[in-house]
């Protein structure tokens, strides 16, 4: 509505940005109410015959047809659902955030050896691996972080004081 309004969300890249979402779609199709062609409205018209002449250039010497991507029903809902049941029958339900114990924070750790220290981070790569090939990225990714803070602080430890 108002394509014929300059400003910010009117704007040659907002416009274009707006067409390049509908062109994701199969049927989709951008209409601009407007009473006059103004110079952001142009500017998105030229590039998206720029970028269509140049993917169907691609489509035709690939040999691609495209076409719509099909999804059972089941497929959809399963990945839609907020209990997802898994093929070998476990359940697991919408992310919450749990209650951990984040290791890095507690102040023991300033006390432990350098050792000490590598075990717990050699220890927390493994859980980390093992919730990545999980698919537990938000676990992976917060072991991750704890592993990342104990490496510093290991790395501090390994360097040889500066209070001379």
């Amino acid at each position: 509505i108002d394509a014929d309004k300059e400003g910010f969300l009117r704007s040659g890249r907002s416009l274009t940005q707006t067409a390049g979402r509908a062109a994701r779609n199969v049927n989709g199709l951008v209409i601009f109410y407007a009473d006059k062609v103004t110079e952001s409205m142009q500017q998105t018209i030229d590039e998206t015959e720029r970028r269509r002449a140049k993917q169907l250039a691609y489509n035709e010497e690939h040999g691609i047809t495209p076409t719509q991507i099909e999804r059972r029903r089941e497929d959809v809902l399963r990945q839609t659902a907020v209990i997802d049941i898994h093929d070998d029958g476990s359940r697991s339900k919408a992310y919450v955030e749990p209650e951990t114990y984040d290791i890095a924070a507690d102040p023991v750790v300033q006390y432990m050896s350098a050792d000490q220290l590598k075990r717990n981070v050699e220890l927390l790569e493994q859980q980390m691996r093992k919730a990545a090939k999980e698919l537990d990225f938000i676990e992976a990714a917060r072991l991750r972080d704890e592993m990342r803070a104990l490496q510093a602080l290991l790395e501090e430890k390994e360097q040889p004081s500066k209070k001379a």
